[in-house]
């Protein structure tokens, strides 16, 4: 009897010195609201961004898209028209990427086939290169979505706050390289 009181005594001291082990690490992790500003790389524009956890992969407001081939590879060369949210006034800036791959979304809209880009943005003090399909979000609320290959470097997300971060990075930033992963579409 007496053994058995010391091995549940000692089996509750590991489960409760996991959880403070669990609890700790969770609480090392940086805290983003469902909504914060996001900074394209090198551009420098800052952004609305929406945590979506329910798409895969990142999106960015892009118009004018088109596919062109140099040096034997698919490109793409987009504009993009957003409101920084520093000085509040919009701007616009046109890009040319190489295409990472095509991303076939299918919705109750029907099928839809969009180029990814690899792209820099900057999250708080860090600046992660991910991949963001293009489409015209110009009928959204937010320019920039963050899917869960983003958040998944990120840390852990409030959904009853937002703004908890501002993007604050400079030459000096950790850089966070894009990992070749399934790729699977969303």
């Amino acid at each position: 009897m007496k053994t058995t009181r010391t091995l549940s005594r000692m089996c509750l001291m590991l489960a409760l010195l996991g959880m403070a082990a669990v609890s700790h690490a969770a609480s090392e992790k940086t805290v983003y609201g469902w909504v914060e500003k996001a900074q394209l790389v090198p551009w420098g524009v800052t952004l609305k961004a929406k945590l979506d956890t329910g798409a895969l992969t990142s999106s960015l407001h892009a118009t004018d898209i088109e596919k062109f081939e140099k040096d034997d590879e698919t490109w793409v060369r987009f504009t993009t028209r957003v409101e920084d949210q520093r000085t509040d006034e919009m701007v616009e800036k046109k890009f040319e990427r190489p295409m990472y791959r095509e991303l076939e979304v299918t919705g109750a809209g029907g099928s839809d086939e969009r180029p990814v880009v690899l792209l820099d943005v900057c999250m708080n003090d860090t600046i992660y290169e991910e991949q963001f399909s293009l489409r015209d979000r110009s009928d959204m609320i937010y320019p920039l979505l963050l899917g869960r290959r983003t958040i998944s470097h990120l840390g852990l997300i409030d959904v009853s706050k937002s703004f908890l971060n501002e993007p604050e990075c400079d030459h000096d930033s950790k850089v966070v390289e894009h990992e070749e992963d399934s790729d699977s579409d969303d």
